[in-house]
């Protein structure tokens, strides 16, 4: 049972998403906060194991509240669901652990489907927003190409390289192991490796270094 908490400033869009996606079997819906203070309080209470997160709330905003949520319960997976297709939230919100970022727009199915991805260890950002970060990343390597250099990327072996890869592209362990002909246990040796390596704490951070770096 996958364990969501819902928050969002919007009640008939809470209500709606509580009503569509707690009919689903496999999912629970253990709490709403109208903003982000909220939001980290009841995943103190509640221990969700997944966040729909809104940007825009009062007191403390959705970006803030990604940030005070991962580094408490980095096991607590965030998806930014937003109206705002605006290149810096996404940027800031995934810096700050979030592992999908999709628009208010999206389908009941999408939302659905971004749910379990990150509840399975994939990461999940839609392919218009994706634009954006790409365009943002390249955007911050034109201004320190000169000034700093990655030296910890020429650390990975050429199969860390391969799995650094399909997670940029949001692909979870089984997804991987399929892929490279792997069991499910070698892709997540290599994922600790790579981690540890690269000094970052998850695979939203990885799959953002993968990115910066055109590994």
């Amino acid at each position: 049972m996958i364990k969501l908490l819902l928050a969002d400033d919007q009640d008939i869009l809470t209500q709606g998403l509580k009503l569509i996606l707690g009919a689903e079997e496999d999912i629970e819906i253990v709490g709403i906060a109208n903003n982000g203070k909220k939001a980290y309080e009841l995943c103190r209470i509640r221990k969700p194991d997944v966040v729909l997160m809104d940007i825009q709330m009062p007191e403390v905003n959705g970006v803030e509240a990604t940030a005070m949520i991962t580094k408490e319960f980095p096991h607590i997976k965030i998806i930014v669901l937003t109206t705002f297709n605006d290149d810096e939230y996404i940027y800031d919100a995934l810096k700050n652990g979030a592992s999908g970022y999709m628009l208010k727009d999206t389908s009941p199915e999408e939302i659905l489907k971004a749910v379990r991805t990150v509840y399975n260890g994939g990461a999940l950002i839609q392919s218009e927003v994706a634009v954006k970060v790409i365009d943002k990343f390249s955007q911050l390597a034109k201004e320190t190409v000169d000034k700093h250099i990655e030296p910890k990327a020429e650390l990975l072996t050429d199969r860390e390289i391969e799995v650094c890869r399909l997670i940029a592209e949001g692909r979870n362990n089984k997804e991987i192991a399929n892929e490279l002909f792997l069991s499910q246990g070698t892709v997540k040796n290599h994922i600790t490796k790579v981690l540890l390596k690269l000094d970052l704490r998850d695979r939203t951070q990885l799959a953002i270094f993968t990115i910066k770096n055109e590994l």
